[in-house]
């Protein structure tokens, strides 16, 4: 005798998957647009190419140079552990460019995605940072 195990298939659970899994990209691929504008005007503002925000390691470089920042220092940022501390130095020293402080270094450090477009699109200026003469 064989038994035949009739299967359900409960589609609504995959269509609600499939439907929150585009919002979710869509939402991300936002936030993704919305920083690289704003890490272009950012670049604008301090007189870079903005077109470097897209290039990926380019831009790495392009925020170094803003930071005023020597362009080895994009090596750091290969290296494990090291590469967390360089980017909290460069975010730090970003902010300074700009006229901000601390607080909005924190901001860029630890919402980038939301303070990266601030600087870009809002009313910061690049004043540049002024280093000691080796």
């Amino acid at each position: 005798m064989t038994l035949l195990l009739a299967q359900t298939t409960d589609s609504s659970g995959e269509a609600a998957g499939a439907i929150g899994g585009t919002i979710m990209m869509v939402i991300w691929l936002g936030v993704f647009v919305l920083v690289i504008a704003g890490m272009w005007k950012m670049f604008e503002k301090a007189g870079q190419p903005g077109w470097g925000a897209i290039i990926p390691i380019y831009n790495y470089y392009l925020l170094l140079k803003v930071a005023k920042r020597p362009g080895w220092w994009l090596v750091l940022f290969l290296i494990p552990v090291v590469n967390i501390v360089i980017a909290i130095i460069v975010m730090v020293d970003i902010a300074k460019a700009f006229g901000k402080g601390v607080g909005y270094a924190l901001g860029l450090i630890f919402l980038g995605f939301i303070f990266m477009p601030m600087l870009g699109f809002g009313s910061a200026q690049y004043v540049g940072i002024q280093r000691p003469a080796a």
